[in-house]
């Protein structure tokens, strides 16, 4: 029985080369619309789908493989009679192959097109015939994916046909798009925070070598539908990116973009270790660096400004694992190169775009609103007034604390974050540990902000941040202890606000 193939594709990468190959091992060619002209333009002998349905292409090309004559050569089963007997006594012809790659709506749905235009780009006779030709894989071969033509050329060639593994494999590929395909339509259309059926669609970036650990499997995937930093940064220098490398970028730039002022942030095991804002970019990150010394070796800096070319002789003083930035001149290019396993990172994309943060437990996954908002009100409720440097820095410090691991402390002093006390299972030892590590070697920390992720249960942080010469302290508020921690604040001569916002990061 002579074969035949549907081929009817969006993007016709390879399409041509694979035809004339079908051709050759003597199977006809069934096409639609654009691939039929593309096919016939370029010497191929071509049967158009409208002589197999007898049927037009109706709506401007809507309908045009929605017709028993397809399906039904698709899905008959070769091997039940009364099936084969159906499709003879209808004039039905098996079709062998199915080649179907789909409108692009994935790219699509991120343009400015109108809502009207984007709808067109919703695909309905493709995902159709693709499952059909998935559901029936036993006896149909189908390709939903342009690099799969090589793999089906070389067993056609070698073997005669495509083994059973390869078809079914083919088959599952299928649904892994429709499936994501759908849930981009979904999420398009469907207005409403938490539906019923979590639906979310991505696609693979790369493989990692392996994820937290080297005994652990692991792969990148990005956001079909949406935009990102983390989706759209080049690599301009470095080896391959690690699974930790990546998740510790996001934070780093996240904090780096919390500022409107030229900002640095560095991170080591997913905590900023140091920030701070400052006039230039140089400046901005000897200040970040000098927040911790140590813990910034083997860590990753991110900058949101250009990086110039004194800054990148800088950053080459000690081993980083990644630099990340908007752009680069080309004389720190030249700088980081110098550096071949340095990965150097170009991020245009500034303020973070997810609109749902998701975290994934055991058979469960937790679902919610990413954390947009920063202070509701800086309401002073001591009887000192703090200073408007002390604002500045209760700023920082809220900006940080937001991206530190609760129970979270920042001490901040003149627009660096001098200590940071992250995970701490109660907060007297998250502000404990702060206070040492700003302090250094440094008598006191007279003049230097305290930020807090949450509010004081007791008056003990207070007390603590007191012997360390803290004079403003920032932090939600909300305890039934409020009282006694304001209280604490006027008898040491603190000033303290409250922002009506906790910020915890568990």
């Amino acid at each position: 029985m002579k074969k035949r193939a549907l081929i009817s594709v969006f993007d016709k990468t390879g399409i041509l080369e694979f035809a004339k190959f079908l051709k050759e091992k003597n199977i006809e060619i069934v096409s639609t619309g654009g691939t039929y002209k593309y096919l016939k333009e370029n010497g191929l002998e071509v049967i158009e789908i409208s002589e197999v349905t007898k049927f037009k292409e109706m709506l401007d090309g809507r309908v045009k493989t929605l017709h028993p004559n397809i399906h039904g050569g698709i899905l008959a089963i070769r091997d039940n009679k009364e099936h084969m007997e159906t499709i003879e006594k209808e004039g039905i012809e098996t079709i062998d192959f199915v080649v179907v790659n789909l409108y692009p709506f994935f790219r699509e749905v991120q343009t400015d097109k109108t809502f009207d235009e984007k709808i067109e780009f919703i695909d309905i006779g493709g995902p159709t015939m693709l499952r059909s030709a998935a559901k029936s894989f036993k006896d149909v071969t189908v390709i939903c994916d342009p690099e799969d033509y090589g793999k089906v050329t070389e067993e056609i060639q070698n073997k005669g046909e495509v083994s059973f593994e390869t078809k079914k494999r083919l088959a599952g590929k299928v649904f892994n798009l429709t499936s994501a395909y759908d849930a981009a339509i979904s999420g398009f259309l469907l207005d409403e925070e938490y539906p019923k059926y979590l639906n979310v669609s991505y696609k693979k970036k790369f493989d990692l070598r392996y994820g937290e650990n080297p005994h652990q499997t692991s792969a990148y995937y990005v956001s079909t539908t949406e935009e990102g930093s983390m989706k759209d940064f080049v690599q301009l220098n470095g080896k391959e990116l690690s699974f930790n490398n990546i998740r510790d970028m996001d934070i780093a730039w996240k904090v780096a973009n919390e500022f409107d002022e030229i900002a640095c942030c560095a991170v080591k095991h997913s905590t900023p270790c140091g920030v701070a804002i400052a006039e230039d970019v140089f400046t901005a990150y000897k200040k970040a660096h000098d927040c911790d010394p140590v813990s910034i070796f083997g860590g990753i800096v991110a900058i949101n400004r250009e990086i110039d070319v004194a800054t990148a002789e800088e950053l080459n003083k000690i081993f980083l694992e990644i630099v990340i930035a908007p752009s680069y001149s080309p004389e720190a290019l030249e700088v980081f190169k110098n550096k071949k396993n340095l990965r150097i990172i170009q991020c245009e994309v500034p303020k973070p775009q997810d609109k749902f943060e998701y975290i994934k437990v055991d058979g469960g996954i937790l679902v919610q609103e990413a954390n947009r908002k920063m202070i509701d009100e800086m309401k002073i409720v001591t009887e000192k007034q703090p200073t408007e440097q002390e604002k500045q820095d209760m700023i920082l410090g809220m900006k940080v604390v937001k991206h530190v691991k609760s129970n979270a402390i920042v001490v901040v002093k003149d627009g660096a974050a001098t200590g940071i006390g992250t995970g701490q299972t109660n907060r007297i030892w998250a502000t404990a540990h702060a206070l040492e590590h700003a302090k250094g070697d440094l008598e006191t920390l007279e003049g230097a902000v305290l930020a807090s992720d949450a509010f004081f249960p007791f008056r003990d942080c207070v007390d603590e941040a007191a012997k360390y010469g803290i004079k403003a302290i920032v932090q939600p508020g909300g305890s039934i202890r409020d009282e006694e921690s304001i209280q604490a604040c006027n008898e040491h001569g603190i000033s303290m606000a409250l922002t009506g916002i906790r910020h915890f990061k568990h």
